[in-house]
């Protein structure tokens, strides 16, 4: 079945109709995956007049690896075009400035959660849950809508919380569906419940861990070479370096590009339609 966030560019990042906020909002720490220290509100010294990036063609050369896996599904750009009518950071207020500094990791996480709530609708074993799947989405929808102010004092832990419950549910079921949570004949690791599993660095090489759920599980440089992970759901999973060579996640759901970009593939990893094959991997991982 086609993905069905394959269709919103809303959903995903458009850098040309934001303000840099990323690069300016978010903190990072000295790391593997960033090159240096950056505060809250202060722009990176890589960022350019235009709200380009300077360094961007080298970013993982240059030690900004983080950058490369991040994605703001779209509130970027709405909150530089929606919620402040097109105001650049730069030349309003400093005030203007730091609400919008912080009314964008709030969207963020509000589009994130559209990304969810629209694969949920597309699912067919999810079609018992969809009248309530399509109300959160809509509310959702309004609440990234809101006025900068009332964005600030969201608390949206608690919508988190919501729309968290209506995801487990549509996990459930499919996973069921396809032979897991509930039913079917299981290999050793099919339609396990790993959620929040620490798996850093664990040997998972060709382990059958199809309808399995890894929600918030830990896979941190764990070798999943030829797993076969169909119909697993990918929720929060942490993959950085992981190793997807030759892995089978067709199927795979909740998976997003940015746990995607963290990880190493190969050409014969096989993908689910809602993502894309991340230009840095190779024929050989």
């Amino acid at each position: 079945m086609p993905d069905q966030t394959a269709g919103l560019p809303e959903l995903r990042g458009d850098c040309a109709n934001c303000f840099g906020l990323c690069c300016v909002a978010l903190p990072f720490a000295a790391s593997a995956d960033f090159a240096l220290d950056k505060s809250a509100g202060k722009p990176c010294p890589n960022l350019q007049g235009d709200h380009r990036c300077g360094i961007h063609a080298d970013l993982r050369k240059k030690g900004f690896t983080g950058c490369t896996v991040y994605d703001c599904f779209g509130a970027g750009q709405k909150v530089s075009q929606l919620t402040f009518g097109g105001q650049d950071w730069r030349t309003g207020s400093k005030q203007h400035a730091r609400r919008m500094f912080d009314v964008f990791p709030v969207v963020r996480q509000l589009h994130e959660l559209l990304w969810y709530l629209t694969e949920a609708l597309g699912l067919p074993a999810a079609r018992s849950v969809r009248p309530e799947l399509r109300q959160a989405l809509e509310e959702t929808e309004r609440l990234t809508r809101r006025s900068p102010e009332e964005l600030a004092a969201l608390d949206v832990a608690v919508h988190r919380q919501q729309v968290n419950v209506l995801l487990l549910r549509t996990s459930e079921l499919v996973r069921a569906g396809a032979g897991g949570a509930k039913g079917g004949k299981k290999g050793k690791g099919r339609g396990k419940d790993r959620r929040g599993a620490d798996l850093v660095g664990a040997r998972l090489r060709g382990a059958d861990l199809r309808a399995a759920s890894l929600r918030g599980a830990c896979l941190i440089a764990a070798d999943l070479t030829g797993a076969d992970l169909r119909d697993a759901d990918m929720i929060g999973a942490d993959l950085r370096d992981a190793d997807l060579t030759d892995a089978d996640l067709t199927g795979a759901f909740f998976l997003t590009q940015p746990q995607l970009n963290a990880a190493r593939g190969s050409t014969g990893t096989r993908l689910p339609e809602s993502v894309t094959r991340p230009a840095h991997w190779t024929a050989g991982g």
